[in-house]
């Protein structure tokens, strides 16, 4: 998989930033954005709330799943 197009986010545990996230999974919140949600490959878990554009194209690159 090209790390280059994975979702970067912030670790709140370990207070890094532009983490790659695995096994994310896109949904959708309640006012019709877009999340994604995983782990950094420690066990961390990670969130980053996206736009609709991101999200798709993450989708579309197989580095997320559709998960709504």
């Amino acid at each position: 998989m090209d790390t280059s197009k994975m979702i970067k986010a912030y670790c709140l545990k370990t207070k890094e930033k532009n983490v790659a996230m695995h096994d994310a999974v896109i949904t959708k919140t309640a006012r019709g954005g877009y999340m994604a949600g995983g782990h950094d490959g420690k066990g961390n878990k990670m969130a980053a709330i996206m736009s609709e554009a991101k999200a798709l194209q993450a989708i579309e690159d197989g580095v997320a799943k559709k998960g709504y």
